[in-house]
């Protein structure tokens, strides 16, 4: 009874799982988690030991490397413990080719995965450049990236012995059906790359567009572009939109102007209009807020009568500070125009109509 007992445990032993004794599957088993321990000691000691010391340098760009390079050195462990279980495991036939295939393609994988993640930093290197901007390293990455892709998923297939020619050819087919009814997404694609050549605007900057929209520009992408609005919230303005409108980038501004036209009342006298002039001419030519212009000038001068004011058009210009500043920068200049005015004893004037009544007749 105990030997019979005895051979049935020795006969599951060695049958296991499909043939493969339990001696072997402990042994796969002790292998996978070798591989788990290796890829964390990699990370651990390896990479963040390398990135310790990429740390101290003055360039950014070996971290960023060390960083795009730990997923993949992640899975070198992993591939090289499936290709020893591969090789101990007594696979045979179809079960075999099987088994190595799916190591190759883990192989291509990490291999290939290493190659797109490199590209970012790769390409951050040009980014210094006078005609690469960060945008366009950034679609740059993005290209490069699903072409390296492609280029792997072609040998994975290959491993397979599917035939590349058959579906090209067939996605030749299937792309011009694609592009007959997706021609607005192609426009937004192409305008969005000329707006990166063009160097239109950048992430970051400060946009008006002519139907109205004011917003910082956080990111273009292939079908649109992100404009984050003043209020915070997002708007996504298709490419084509941006490419065939009147767009000001205030981020590209030398200098930010004042062009204001104040009404003042027919009450006031010729010496006290020059007295106004001359004193708001002289807070803006003497405050630290404002700049003198080389194309143009600073100046204060009565330019019309109107139909129920005195008109006095002010200009003046500043360094290109941002929005709270200088929205600042006006209302000082505003609480000075009005103490100005109030000490030479004149006043605003606002839209007025004046009503002449004839008397009528009286009635018996």
């Amino acid at each position: 009874m105990i030997n019979e007992f005895w051979n049935l445990v020795v006969e599951t032993w060695e049958q296991g799982i499909r043939g493969v004794g339990i001696d072997n599957i402990i042994i796969c088993l002790g292998i996978i988690i070798g591989s788990l321990v290796a890829r964390s000691l990699m990370n651990t000691y390896l990479l963040d030991r390398i990135a310790s010391l990429t740390e101290k340098s003055e360039t950014t760009l070996d971290d960023e490397i060390i960083d795009s390079l730990r997923g993949p050195f992640g899975l070198i462990p992993i591939a090289f413990g499936l290709y020893l279980i591969t090789s101990y495991l007594p696979f045979s036939g179809s079960l075999d080719t099987l088994a190595t295939n799916l190591v190759k393609m883990l192989v291509i994988y990490t291999i290939f995965s290493a190659l797109a993640n490199l590209t970012k930093p790769l390409l951050n290197l040009l980014s210094d450049s006078s005609w690469l901007t960060a945008a366009m390293t950034t679609w740059l990455s993005r290209v490069a990236g699903v072409l390296i892709w492609i280029v792997g998923i072609t040998m994975m297939l290959d491993i397979w012995g599917i035939e590349i020619g058959p579906i090209i050819a067939g996605l030749g087919l299937f792309s011009v059906a694609v592009a007959l009814g997706a021609q607005d997404m192609f426009k937004n694609i192409i305008a969005g790359i000329f707006i990166l050549s063009e160097k239109r605007f950048q992430p970051g900057d400060r946009i008006s567009i002519s139907d109205g929209l004011h917003g910082i520009v956080e990111s273009i992408g292939f079908r649109s572009t992100l404009v984050r609005l003043l209020d915070t919230s997002p708007v996504f303005v298709p490419n084509t939109d941006l490419s065939d409108s009147q767009v000001i980038n205030h981020q590209d501004m030398n200098y930010r102007r004042i062009f204001w036209t104040i009404n003042l009342v027919y009450s006031t006298k010729a010496e006290q209009l020059e007295k106004i002039c001359k004193e708001i001419e002289e807070y803006i030519n003497n405050s630290e807020n404002f700049v003198q212009n080389p194309g143009q000038v600073n100046f204060v001068r009565v330019t019309e009568l109107g139909s129920s004011s005195i008109d006095v058009l002010i200009v003046a210009y500043s360094e290109p500070v941002g929005f709270a500043d200088f929205n600042l920068i006006k209302e000082n200049l505003i609480f000075n125009i009005m103490s100005i005015v109030k000490n030479n004893n004149s006043e605003f004037a606002f839209p007025s109509t004046s009503l002449y009544v004839e008397s009528t007749p009286q009635s018996n």
